[in-house]
C-alpha cells in the first residue's frame, strides 16, 4: 500500500514539474525547455528541502535539551541536515517506492534470525541498507509490511506474530531478534504484551518514541494518536511492562531526532540505551554507526544465545 501511494506521489511531483516547466516558457521567463526544466526542478526540490527544515523546527521546539558532548559544531550541523534530507529521499523516492526486502536465510547462520519492523507510514524498504549489511554478515533476516497504515498499533501484533513463527519455521531457530524503527517498537512492545517474550531473544529499537513525540499531533491514523505524548495507550503499554521485560531491549537514539520530540522521549527505562548525536529520524536506518551498533548488538544477543561452550559456526 505504501509502496503505491510513494508511486503516485511521485507522479505527481513529475507532473508538477512538467506543469512548472511549462509555465516558466509561457511567461517568458526562459525560452530554453531544458533551462525550464532544471528552475523546475529546483523548486521541486526546494519543496522537498522545506519538508525536511520543518519537521527539524517542529522537533527543535518540542525537543529536549542536548547534552553538552552531543552538541555539533556549525559543520555537523550542515552534514546532519544534509544526510536527514538524503535519507528521505532515497527512502521515499526509492527504496521503499520499490521495496525488494523480503527475506534472506543464510545457509550457515548461528545466530537467531532478525525480523526487521518499519515505522510510520513507512514499508519494508526502508531497510535496505541494513538488509545489505545483515547478509553480508550471513544474518537471516526478514522484513514485514505493518499494514492497514492507520490501524492501532495493537492490530500489528498478529502480523508480528504469523512473521516471527514463519521466520523461526524457515531458520530452524526457536527465537528471533526483533530490529524496529520508530512505530515499529511500539508494535513490537505491543505484540510482547499480547503473546510473551518466549520467541524474542532480544528487541533493538531505533529511534522509538516510547514517550511519545510531539510531532504525532500532526499525522493522521489511530496509531498517530496513540504515539501522542501522554496518550492512555502508551501508559497502558508502560503499566503492562516489568523491568524484566524492559531488559530485553536496547534503545538506540539520536538527540537531533527530527520526528521524535523530546528526543529523550526514545529513553527506555530498564533497557539498554545506547546514545547518539547528529543523526536525523530516517538516517537512522542507514547511518554507518548505526548500522555498526545495530549488528554488534545482534552479535551480543546472538553470542548469549548459544549453548556454553558452543562454538561460533558450529
Amino acid at each position: 500500500m505504501m509502496a503505491r501511494i510513494l508511486k503516485l506521489l511521485l507522479a505527481l511531483q513529475l507532473l508538477l514539474l512538467a506543469a512548472l516547466a511549462l509555465a516558466l516558457l509561457n511567461v517568458g521567463r526562459t525560452r530554453q525547455g531544458g533551462l525550464a526544466l532544471l528552475l523546475a526542478g529546483a523548486a521541486v526540490l526546494l519543496l522537498r528541502l522545506f519538508i525536511t527544515a520543518n519537521n527539524f523546527w517542529f522537533s527543535w521546539r518540542a525537543g529536549s535539551a542536548t547534552p553538552a558532548r552531543y552538541r555539533p559544531s556549525p559543520a555537523a550541523r550542515c552534514r546532519l541536515f544534509a544526510g536527514e534530507f538524503a535519507a528521505t529521499m532515497l527512502a521515499s523516492s526509492w527504496s521503499m517506492a520499490w521495496p525488494r526486502l523480503d527475506s534472506h536465510l543464510a545457509p550457515a547462520a548461528s545466530g537467531p534470525p532478525v525480523l526487521l519492523l518499519h515505522g510510520y507510514v513507512c514499508n519494508r524498504g526502508y531497510w535496505s541498507a541494513l538488509s545489505r549489511r545483515l547478509a553480508q554478515a550471513g544474518v537471516s533476516h526478514a522484513a514485514i509490511d505493518l499494514e492497514p497504515l492507520g490501524a492501532g498499533i495493537d492490530a500489528y501484533a498478529p502480523l508480528l506474530r504469523r512473521a516471527v513463527d514463519e521466520l523461526c519455521a524457515a531458520s530452524g531457530h526457536a527465537r528471533v531478534i526483533l530490529v524496529c524503527h520508530s512505530m515499529g517498537g511500539l508494535a513490537a512492545r505491543a505484540y510482547l504484551r499480547s503473546d510473551g517474550a518466549a520467541r524474542v531473544a532480544r528487541v533493538i529499537t531505533l529511534g522509538t518514541p516510547h514517550h511519545g513525540t510531539g510531532l504525532a499531533s500532526f499525522g493522521a491514523g489511530l496509531n498517530a494518536r496513540q504515539m501522542r505524548r501522554g496518550s492512555d495507550w502508551l501508559a497502558a503499554l508502560a503499566a503492562a511492562e516489568t523491568p524484566a521485560r524492559r531488559a530485553l531491549f536496547t534503545s538506540i537514539f539520536s538527540h537531533h531526532d527530527n520526528i521524535v520530540a523530546p528526543q529523550t522521549s526514545s529513553w527506555l527505562a530498564d533497557a539498554k540505551n545506547l546514545e547518539f548525536g547528529a543523526i536525523g529520524h530516517v538516517a537512522l536506518g542507514r547511518h554507518p554507526r548505526i548500522l555498526a551498533c545495530v549488528l554488534d548488538e545482534i552479535a551480543l544477543a546472538s553470542a548469549a544465545e548459544r549453548p556454553a561452550g558452543a562454538a561460533v559456526g558450529a
